[in-house]
């Protein structure tokens, strides 16, 4: 969403200036975030403020805790969205390791003409599976990725979720091996084979976006980027794509954020107090770079932007003006990834390795029958989960 990367910028030399300070704001790809964390974090040398697109439990140690700023704007603008909470905050340690400004919600995008052309539903992950069967033999499959990328990684979650299994329970404990989970495994063989292209092995988090734009896509998992893109580059296919919450599953209707936009402070920062007070005047101007994102940006605290569930319903430039109203009710099926349980250093490890992402991709391609891939799977969720709780993270 470049004019939300042009506002903040333009925000940030603005507080810069009013706050006699130098302000320098650097943008990288999301790809290279985590090498770029990493390094400054091995020397010990670089932002004061660091953005995160995913809550990064695993950096606790290395950063300043943010409870005092998390109590403020408590004080200041009431309750947060549980995501904020599930996705930032360490109960076992009592520290809030980061501060997630804002979330973006990851709808269905959707063919709005091809659906209907086949009589299709895709308010159920079984309506995508019987749309996309007819849909792959109109030349038009289903675009949800099965490889080593964030995307991936969401949307195999929310499969999860659907059919009633996860990773953790509510108190992290592991019990990812179940018949739920088995289910979830035969559907996404099903899904992959009868309504997707083999193309989706070897997507990267950009891929997704390309094909529903192609005019070849009939839907995928995405922020609403996808559909901005869209309305900009190619004006007339834009009417034809829709915005559909989550898919429900046989047990739940549950999805990612597909962006969690999570601000540390590296313990080494000399600016520490100024940083604080940049994020307290960040959301203090929300409204602002919430139009600004053109409704990417969902604030934690809904007081920031109160209006803003009303601003999505009517955007004079889309077609209809009502076409991103869905987002009013993300707050209702978008959950951390960790959920039920807190975001936590293991289920960031796991994601990062894209274990989940592997189990799904070796069922659907018939490399494991799915038992074998989530004894796999759990072996190596188990390793992760232990090394953690040895750190005492967990």
């Amino acid at each position: 969403m470049p004019d939300s990367d042009k506002w903040f910028d333009e925000f940030a030399q603005r507080w810069g200036q009013e706050n006699n300070v130098t302000v320098v704001s650097d943008h990288i790809n999301y790809a290279d975030i985590p090498a770029r964390a990493a390094a400054e974090v091995s020397a010990q040398s670089g932002h004061d403020l660091f953005a995160f697109g995913f809550p990064p439990a695993q950096y606790e140690p290395e950063v300043v805790p943010l409870n005092d700023l998390i109590e403020e704007f408590k004080r200041e603008y009431g309750d947060p969205y549980p995501i904020l909470e599930r996705s930032c905050y360490n109960p076992k340690t009592d520290t809030w390791f980061a501060f997630m400004d804002f979330w973006a919600a990851d709808p269905v995008n959707y063919r709005i003409d091809l659906f209907q052309q086949v009589g299709g539903n895709p308010d159920t992950w079984q309506g995508i599976l019987e749309a996309g069967r007819q849909l792959k033999q109109m030349g038009n499959p289903i675009g949800i990725g099965f490889s080593p990328e964030i995307d991936t990684g969401m949307a195999m979650r929310a499969i999860m979720w659907g059919f009633g299994t996860s990773i953790q329970d509510e108190n992290g404990e592991i019990v990812i091996n179940k018949p739920e989970t088995i289910e979830a495994l035969n559907y996404a063989r099903q899904l992959f084979q009868e309504a997707e292209t083999e193309e989706v092995l070897a997507w990267d988090a950009s891929s997704n976006n390309r094909f529903l734009a192609s005019g070849r896509g009939a839907l995928i998992l995405n922020a609403i980027s996808a559909l901005r893109t869209i309305e900009g580059t190619y004006p007339d296919l834009a009417p034809n794509i829709g915005l559909a919450k989550a898919a429900a599953g046989p047990a739940d209707r549950r999805g990612c954020a597909h962006w969690y936009n999570c601000f540390v402070i590296w313990k080494f920062s000399p600016n520490v107090d100024l940083a604080k007070q940049f994020l307290k005047d960040l959301v203090a101007n929300y409204r602002d770079k919430f139009l600004a994102s053109k409704f990417y940006d969902i604030p934690s605290f809904p007081k920031a932007v109160p209006d803003w569930q009303d601003l999505v319903q009517n955007d004079p430039n889309a077609k209809p003006t009502d076409k991103y109203a869905v987002l009013a009710t993300a707050p209702e099926w978008t959950v951390n990834v960790g959920w039920p349980g807190y975001m936590n250093a293991a289920e960031a490890e796991i994601f990062d390795l894209w274990i989940i992402n592997d189990m799904f991709t070796k069922v659907a391609t018939g490399q494991a029958e799915p038992q074998a891939a989530l004894d796999e799977a759990e072996q190596k969720i188990n390793d992760v989960f232990k090394k953690w709780r040895d750190r005492g993270l967990i």
